[in-house]
């Protein structure tokens, strides 16, 4: 026996999340913050549709969406501010506006006070992680308080402390990439001084800058601070008033909630799992600030992560099931550093000729219809496509595999509810859900009946015509009508009518109907899971490979 499940290092909003998420599956969580509150400044401004899901997942969307601005548009301009290039994507296919700017410290305010449902989740404030062993069996932890050190253990350790992690330094494992000497300060204000709600950047080569709008009548500013100005200059009131005079009418009279110098790194370690220690957030991996995609990367780690810590300590699968974790999260979290960096040196030249030949080429590219739109509805931001991991890409039939890829989310139909999201009628679990079908005809009795003792929920979707037609109801199939027409448009561009959703929402596996119970077969296989609670643990995972 251990002290706790799982010790989370780090009280910002990967750990809360994280947390969040375990406290729902009732798993035995500590997290442990050196701080003694949450950091009331904000940090980051952008929340996109993948977050906002997930968030909904643990039930706190509601609580949330009162400190976000929806749909908020980001605007490129020149020196002249004048448009480049604009990114406005209006596409809700996971349920939730793509683009959304947030104030931080109030949402992860909800995220700590949402910890107060669960009974198998405790907080400790102003307590270190200073030194953590894993010792094959559990993980030995030492804890440091202004009272001494004290000694836990748990089963998985999970480092949510950011880029400079102690939990990654425990664990000796690499931090690759490199970070940009160019800084840049950040200026926070109340009381907004231009009241627009977007973004503008400005790719001005005299001083490349942004204007933030974040909810609640806050404004941000950006100045990129050049090579031979120091860090006291950058610091100067004078010198600050001068940089935001061209942008804000009286910057004397401007309430400003903080200053900071930072600078942008590119980095990812080398590993996000030793043993049974692990890595999520900036702990594992450091981007620019360009696309907003710091903070959403790291909600996507616990979003990933946290269904399979619960399913191995809760004995429904083995901890082989872990290995996923890096092998899904890497290549996206990468793919998202790479995009962070390119679009911070398509902004930031500083030489005349260089930053014109850019406008130039940004403008023509933009008249050109396909490339507009591509920009336009942030076609280019990378989406998670797992070609290994916790999935099984044998039994599709389509062209083109969705396996790997997120399930659409559109609002649909019960025959007790109108109108509601997807995902709420899912429920937190696997779900089996096919395209006018009846699941358990398609399955067969055994093969329902193992899914069924899995703990997934079965989903009949149909046209909404036929959300009322009764011949074949089952007592354990949900029918769901397509009110909107989305899942139809979804399964009308793939072939494969069946899907197995993992509860991240991922599809783990799909086929054609007549194959479904060869898929239900593999990927229970290739999972393990195991009905029951601690007592059903699995044979060893076999991790999926990408089909050949």
């Amino acid at each position: 026996m251990t002290d706790t499940d799982v010790l989370i290092v780090g009280a910002g909003p990967v750990g809360l999340t994280l947390a969040n998420m375990l406290g729902m599956y009732g798993v035995r969580t500590r997290v442990v913050e050196e701080r003694a509150t949450l950091i009331d400044y904000p940090r980051g401004v952008g929340l996109d549709d993948e977050s906002l899901r997930t968030f909904q997942a643990i039930g706190l969307a509601e609580a949330i969406l009162p400190h976000t601005t929806p749909d908020q548009i980001m605007r490129f301009v020149d020196s002249r501010r004048r448009l480049l290039a604009e990114i406005a994507p209006s596409d809700t296919s996971f349920g939730w506006p793509k683009r959304n700017g947030f104030v931080q410290p109030l949402v992860d305010a909800e995220l700590l006070a949402g910890l107060e449902r669960f009974d198998s989740v405790e907080v400790s404030w102003s307590t270190a992680m200073t030194a953590c062993v894993d010792t094959g069996e559990h993980v030995r932890v030492e804890l440091t308080t202004a009272t001494g050190i004290s000694v836990t253990t748990a089963r998985y350790v999970v480092g949510c402390d950011g880029g400079r992690s102690a939990t990654r330094k425990q664990m000796g494992v690499s931090f690759d990439g490199t970070t940009s000497p160019t800084r840049w300060l950040v200026i926070d204000i109340a009381t907004d001084p231009l009241g627009h709600p977007n973004i503008e950047v400005a790719a001005d080569p005299a001083r490349p800058n942004v204007s933030v709008s974040i909810a609640h009548g806050i404004r941000r500013f950006e100045f990129m601070i050049h090579d031979d100005e120091t860090d006291a200059q950058a610091e100067d009131p004078e010198f600050v008033a001068g940089m935001l005079a061209p942008l804000v009418p009286h910057p004397e009279r401007l309430d400003i909630i903080r200053r900071r110098l930072y600078t942008h790194h590119s980095r990812i370690a080398g590993e996000f799992r030793r043993g049974r220690v692990l890595l999520a957030g900036d702990a594992a991996h450091l981007m620019p600030v360009w696309q907003g995609q710091g903070y959403n990367s790291g909600i996507r780690d616990a979003a990933n992560l946290g269904w399979k810590l619960a399913a191995v300590v809760t004995g429904r699968a083995t901890d082989a099931l872990l290995d996923s974790y890096d092998l899904e999260r890497r290549d996206h979290a990468r793919a998202m550093i790479d995009l962070s960096t390119l679009v911070g040196r398509v902004i930031s030249p500083t030489d005349r000729r260089v930053a014109a030949a850019r406008d130039a080429l940004v403008r023509l590219a933009a008249a050109i219809p396909p490339v507009k739109r591509y920009v336009l509805g942030m076609r280019f931001k990378p989406m998670p496509r797992y070609d290994r991991g916790a999935v099984v890409h044998t039994w599709s039939r389509s062209p083109k595999s969705a396996v790997g890829t997120l399930f659409v989310q559109p609002r649909v139909d019960t025959r007790e509810h109108a109108g509601v999201l997807l995902d709420d009628v899912l429920g937190p679990w696997f779900t089996v859900l096919c395209w006018n079908n009846q699941p358990r005809r398609l399955l067969g009795e055994d093969a329902f009946a193992r899914w069924k003792a899995l703990g997934a929920k079965f989903i009949a979707a149909r046209p909404q015509t036929q959300l009322h037609w009764t011949d074949q109801d089952d007592p354990d199939v949900v029918i769901v009508g397509d009110r909107t027409g989305a899942l139809k448009r979804w399964f009308d561009g793939h072939a494969d009518s069946v899907l197995f959703l993992r509860p991240d929402r991922c599809i783990a596996g799909a086929t054609i109907a007549q194959l479904a119970p060869d898929l239900a077969a593999d990927l229970a296989d290739t999972l393990t899971l195991a009905p029951g609670g601690d007592d059903a643990a699995g044979p060893v995972l076999r991790l999926a490979q990408p089909a050949s």
